[in-house]
């Protein structure tokens, strides 16, 4: 299988395979027991969060670990949930609006996107309880401009949070410390599944979300998984290593699979094609044909691909992206993802063009 995912879930890399396995051999203790192993590993427990928090520049006491993105974004919402009210981008992941909605019901207000699907947030009022807007989005991969509206909300006082789960790994990630509130998980960028972070705006603020325990300055309940943390770290540094090059290489290859697409496969269009995007993703509205069934086919020829977002896939229409430009109900169906990861060769982007040529070739037939 050659794998165009990525924006879904990456595979453990080797670096961070390596140290889980290791952790989990000879640092497996409960970090919260009080004998001389469960110390040692409390103390590479803390030596692993100040790894961290110098890779998102922020104070390592503000990160407090989850389980995932979708646990910290849900968390996050769960600890404002006395907010008069909140303004979220309406291309956002379903773990922040849908958490939004749960927590905060009635209170909402949505920033719209321009034709570029870029949030347009110059309307934000004065005062606001928070504001929410994703890094980079995970359906075309669209750059959005967290920096300015970060200086827009501290300007005015109003607490900011970014979930930078695409941007992680990715891109330049030592500034994302300098919102108030960051989220982000280890599987979109080499690590494990089932370990994330939620960077807080106060090392001091209280987080109940899970309650059951004292760990993590009693803000998370639950045993601490070091193994997992530890890994998490150590891929990000790998993926740190590779991103410049990747930025570049990756791009220039997306941008070559894009344009044949549109030369030999005429009326497909690339979502947001000329804005700003994270190097590996191209989101795609086919000429013709159910995306299932282009799913269905190239998976058979030993590719993957998406139609978007793997956490609502499984509903009719499903883009995000797409509802928020007004598309028509029949493109939503025929909307196809493709992300490549940090080594993805010119080779595998040269097949994948090629079997979508005869995928097409077939439908059509």
């Amino acid at each position: 299988m050659i794998y165009f995912d990525h924006n879904a879930t990456t595979p453990v890399c080797q670096p961070a395979l390596t140290a889980w396995m290791q952790a989990s051999q000879e640092h497996w203790y409960n970090p919260a027991s009080l004998y001389r192993e469960a110390g040692l590993t409390a103390h590479r427990l803390e030596a692993a969060r100040e790894r961290l928090s110098e890779l998102l520049g922020c104070e390592a006491d503000r990160i407090v670990f989850t389980s995932g993105a979708t646990e910290a974004n849900n968390a996050l919402f769960a600890a404002v949930v006395g907010a008069d009210d909140c303004h979220i981008s309406g291309i956002e992941h379903p773990s922040v609006t849908e958490a939004a909605e749960h927590w905060m019901r009635g209170r909402i207000k949505t920033l719209p996107v321009d034709e570029n699907g870029v949030v347009q947030f110059e309307s934000l009022p004065t005062v606001s309880a928070l504001v929410s807007v994703m890094a980079a989005n995970n359906e075309s991969g669209v750059l959005q401009p967290w920096r300015e509206i970060a200086d827009h909300c501290r300007a005015r006082g109003i607490p900011f949070h970014t979930d930078a789960t695409q941007w992680i790994g990715k891109l330049d990630s030592t500034m994302l410390g300098n919102c108030d509130y960051l989220t982000g998980s280890a599987h979109k960028f080499g690590g494990p599944k089932g370990v994330g972070f939620l960077v807080m705006a106060d090392e001091d603020q209280a987080l109940h979300f899970l309650r059951g325990g004292p760990q993590e300055n009693r803000r998370r309940a639950g045993t601490v998984n070091y193994p997992a943390i530890e890994a998490m770290g150590t891929a990000l540094e790998w993926a740190e290593g590779l991103r410049e090059e990747a930025a570049t290489v990756q791009a220039g290859l997306r941008d070559s699979f894009e344009a044949d697409l549109q030369k030999t496969l005429l009326g497909t269009r690339i979502v947001n094609g000329s804005a700003p995007r994270l190097w590996n993703t191209s989101l795609l509205v086919m000429p013709k044909h159910d995306n299932r069934k282009w799913i269905g086919r190239l998976s058979q020829a030993g590719f993957a691909v998406s139609t978007g977002s793997a956490c609502s896939s499984g509903t009719e229409g499903s883009s995000v992206v797409l509802h928020a430009l007004g598309a028509a109900p029949e493109e939503l169906k025929r909307t196809l993802r493709v992300s490549s990861g940090w080594e993805t060769s010119v080779g595998d982007w040269a097949a994948l063009a090629e079997a979508f040529k005869r995928v097409w070739a077939g439908l059509e037939g």
